[in-house]
């Protein structure tokens, strides 16, 4: 892997912990009604996936398990159509999508450092 790669997938692995941070135990009804929270958690998720869209093609074909894409997708709808975003859709991202996706980076640096 490049190390390229490794220093962005890090600060992948570094905003998905700020997003955690800032999400917090609030529940999506919390979260619904916090529009600076709504908006810097869907920020995270904009950073994260534009992280993404910079890894090279030989680490997305060695690590088919990652949603490469689909994490460069959910970038370009927060960034591009933020107007009619759900909201509801990046707290389920966060609270559902992200641990997983720590977890395969984590494992993926683990086995190549």
């Amino acid at each position: 892997m490049q190390r390229k790669d490794v220093i962005i997938l890090r600060k992948v692995l570094s905003e998905i912990s700020i997003c955690f941070e800032m999400l917090g135990c609030a529940s999506m009804d919390a979260f619904l009604a916090d529009e600076k929270l709504k908006r810097a958690v869907a920020m995270t998720v904009i950073n994260i996936g534009e992280l993404v869209k910079n890894i090279s093609d030989e680490t997305r074909a060695a690590y088919k398990q990652v949603p490469w894409k689909q994490i460069a997708g959910m970038r370009d709808i927060a960034a591009h159509k933020y107007q009619t975003l759900r909201m509801e859709d990046v707290y389920n991202t966060v609270k559902m999508d992200f641990p997983a996706l720590q977890t395969q980076l984590s494992e993926i640096l683990e086995n190549e450092e």
